[in-house]
Formats: C-alpha cells, structure tokens, sequence
C-alpha cells in the first residue's frame, strides 16, 4: 500500500523524512529496512516505487520481523537471514542524535538487528523529527540493552555499577519482552552520557551483553523533518 498522508502532525512529519530519504534508493539496489514509526514510511514508499515500476530489481533486508512481514505484505522481495556481503543503503530511525551524529536505537526492541545490517551497509540513513535531537544522549531517551536470558541479573548488577537504572522491559500486558533473538532488553538510565565511546566499549566487552543501542560513527546521512520541512544533513 501506499502512503496517504498522516493526520497526525508528528506522524506526518516523519512520513516526510521517510520519503524524502527514499530518493536515495535506485533500482537494483540491495536496501536495509528499517524498523519502528518512521522507518516504516520509507518502507511502504520503496513498494509503491516497485509497483508502479520507479524502482526495479530491489532486493530488501528486514531488521526485524515486524518489518519484514510488511515488507512482504508490501511485494518487497526479501534476502534471507544470512544477509548479504554489503547493503547498498539502509533507511531507519532513531529514539535520539546527537550533534556528532551518534544514536541512541533500540526502542522498538531490534537494535542487535538493526547495528548488524547498520554496520554491513554503504550508507546508513537515519530519518527523525526534530523532537529527537539532543545535545548530550541519554538526555531525552533511556539506552536499551539486549541481555541474554542466561545470567541475565549479572549484566544488572554490572550496568548499575557503571552509574544506570536498569529496568527489564516488559510487554504493555505486563508479560516478559522478548527480543527476535529470544534475548532481554534492560532499558537503562544513564542521565546524560557523557563519553558515549568509551561507555559503548565497557558494555561492548561485557559476555553476556548481546548489544547496546549507542550507535557510534554510523550515521552517513541525516534527515530531520520539523514544523518547517525537511532538513538534509551530510555525515563528515
């Protein structure tokens, strides 16, 4: 299906950030698929583009099952699990940028999927609203965590010794959030980080933590829809 335009002026706006990042995308093309609110505008506009026949011959990559059960909804041809050698571009959102253009992901639960297509791919293009702009990360979003099950109150115990208030996500029926991977997200409050790199380190060199949602020097492209209309940004 196509993209009507949203009624919603927040829903709209990051319809038109979506959409204009799909300028990006030529046939033959091999396209990450983003997930969450946003990304999914940009997926539903690549459909369009194939049925009418703009775009040929694109092959999707689904970060999530969510995303790739529109996708094939959508009549988007899909690549397997194994993921190819490279993507050409991936389109997907963010829960918060900084100016450096680093990320907080992870609030719709992908992030592990959504890093490994992000470091696979050419150019990554993140699409926001301009109410995700932040001057320090983790001032307008918590940082998911995926944990394994196994020895899960270990990996606890450590973030909170590294200054977070983890918490174990859960469904909205109050049943236990459980990642694509079969793994536990701990959304954790840092405040504001303020050393991202060296914090992305220590819980990338932790056994038991699968990912973490800060994004570092990933971001090639930057689309910020706003009140105002779109602005287009160029990683340096």
């Amino acid at each position: 299906m196509s993209n009507p335009p949203s009624v919603d002026p927040q829903a709209r706006m990051k319809q038109e950030a979506a959409e204009f990042a799909v300028q990006f995308v030529e046939s033959g093309m091999i396209v990450g698929l983003g997930t969450g609110s946003t990304a999914i505008f940009a997926t539903r506009k690549i459909g369009a583009l194939l049925r009418e026949g703009t775009l040929k011959y694109i092959s999707g990559f689904a970060t999530s099952r969510a995303t790739q059960e529109e996708a094939q909804q959508l009549g988007i041809p899909l690549i397997d699990v194994s993921l190819p050698l490279k993507i050409d571009v991936t389109i997907d959102g963010a829960d918060e940028v900084d100016p450096q253009f680093n990320l907080i992901k992870g609030g719709g639960g992908a992030l592990f999927h959504e890093k490994v297509v992000a470091q696979a791919t050419d150019r990554e293009i993140i699409v926001v609203d301009d109410s995700k702009l932040s001057n320090c990360l983790g001032t307008l979003h918590v940082l998911p965590v995926e944990v394994s099950p196994f020895g899960w109150r270990s990996q606890l115990r450590y973030l909170e010794s590294l200054g977070a208030r983890p918490v174990k996500r859960k469904n909205s029926d109050g049943s236990q959030y459980v990642t694509d991977s079969g793994n536990l997200i701990l959304d954790c409050d840092f405040g504001p980080i303020a050393d991202p790199v060296d914090l992305a380190a220590k819980l990338g060199a932790r056994a038991g933590i699968i990912e973490h949602g800060l994004f570092i020097g990933i971001t090639s492209d930057l689309i910020v829809a706003g009140t105002n209309g779109v602005r287009y940004f160029k990683a340096k």
